[in-house]
């Protein structure tokens, strides 16, 4: 049985504690403006962020902070430079640190507080466990929280929620592939609407998330 996959899913799985759903990556706002109205709306919202956006982003810093060529203390910084809001900036840094708190326990690593993928990146690297796989299932994670969030905020179904993760899954294998050899210098996005939703999170009221 390959240990790799079953860490990774303890790492990335909802009961690991890194109150992942306090969060709904500006998703909250995005529904409450209309812009999201059914599955098919959020499928390709979801669709997006993975390619487009700040699923890629989180490829490459993962893959980084694994590789250990950059100093991990730049790689983080990369990662917070291109946090398009201060509620991102907030969600990927409270969820790096509990993140790093459980696993430095656990694994004996380092405690010292990182954004969340590029602790996973860090940890993964730490335990030789391949970037590709983490890549992957770090991004189905993401989406599958989503997606939880989603249910939450508007008229979707289980069944719906489940098919939409299970239609983008090839998306996130696709994704963790295509940035085999991405450098931070790749790090880029063009998921203009997501980051805006999350800025227009930051004011909304009443909210129920965090991001």
């Amino acid at each position: 049985m390959n240990t790799e996959i079953l860490t990774l899913s303890q790492w990335l799985s909802p009961a690991y504690p890194i109150g992942a759903f306090a969060y709904s990556h500006g998703l909250e706002a995005a529904i409450s403006a209309g812009w999201i109205k059914d599955a098919a709306d959020l499928q390709d919202w979801l669709s997006d962020i993975l390619v487009h956006g700040s699923g890629r982003n989180d490829c490459i810093l993962l893959r980084a902070a694994h590789a250990g060529d950059v100093p991990v203390g730049d790689v983080n910084s990369m990662g917070l430079a291109f946090a398009a809001s201060a509620e991102r900036q907030r969600e990927t840094l409270r969820q790096g640190a509990a993140f790093v708190k459980t696993t430095a326990h656990l694994w004996n690593m380092d405690d010292a507080p990182l954004i969340y993928p590029v602790a996973v990146g860090a940890a993964a690297g730490r335990l030789g466990i391949d970037p590709t796989l983490a890549c992957a299932m770090f991004l189905q994670a993401t989406l599958s929280n989503l997606v939880q969030a989603a249910q939450r905020l508007m008229a979707l179904g289980q069944t719906q929620g489940q098919a939409i993760v299970k239609d983008l899954t090839p998306a996130c294998q696709k994704m963790a592939q295509d940035t085999h050899a991405a450098t931070l210098d790749n790090m880029a996005s063009c998921a203009f609407l997501s980051d805006i939703a999350a800025m227009r999170h930051e004011t909304q009221t009443p909210r129920i998330f965090q991001t």
